[in-house]
């Protein structure tokens, strides 16, 4: 039995192709995992905050200093770090917005980098902490961008597949439903996405 934590952060909401290919995971993961428990944060209805100065600030201050002010604006980040440390596996829906993945995306990476609890520092550099999990990207794209001419201009999978690794999620996999507005393409697109999971 996993635990699994489902990101959401496409705007488009039931037309999603995202979300659809993040829930078919999903389903595969629950096929070889029976009971495995999902909870779901979709960061675009808790519009989620982006740092500001004041929360970026109690990121440094130790626990037992910090005000009921500084409780407050920590909250969020406490939330969602607890919830990434909590899960097995993360399935993160990630379409792709102007070459790179969507605000909302980037301010929970922003909200869950936290210097002693995410990462921290050796001897010889940075040593991610969130070790252990599995990762699954879910990305839809309207062009295609795994090959071609588009593949310089994909800014989600190398970038989360860096980013993550750099807070210890190496094991990360990623499916593309791609072509969703190319002729010839789109029609079998999201046909293609799904057959192509296989679950680790």
């Amino acid at each position: 039995m996993k635990h699994i934590l489902h990101l959401i952060s496409s705007i488009q909401g039931n037309e999603s192709y995202s979300i659809k290919l993040g829930k078919a995971i999903i389903e595969k993961i629950q096929d070889k995992y029976p009971n495995s428990t999902v909870e779901e944060l979709n960061l675009t209805d808790v519009k989620i905050p982006h740092l500001d100065p004041d929360v970026l600030r109690t990121f440094f201050i130790p626990e037992d200093q910090l005000t009921q002010q500084d409780k407050e604006s920590i909250g969020f980040s406490n939330q969602v770090v607890n919830q990434l440390l909590a899960a097995d596996i993360i399935v993160i829906g990630a379409p792709l917005y102007n070459f790179t993945i969507p605000s909302s995306l980037k301010a929970w990476i922003d909200h869950i980098t936290r210097a002693g609890i995410t990462f921290g520092y050796g001897e010889n550099g940075p040593i991610g902490k969130v070790t252990g999990k599995k990762v699954y990207v879910a990305m839809s794209s309207g062009g295609i961008f795994s090959e071609g001419t588009g593949k310089a201009n994909d800014f989600v999978v190398p970038y989360l597949k860096a980013f993550l690794g750099f807070l210890g999620m190496t094991d990360l996999t990623a499916f593309r439903a791609e072509g969703l507005k190319v002729p010839e393409v789109k029609e079998n697109a999201m046909k293609k996405a799904i057959e192509s999971i296989e679950i680790d």
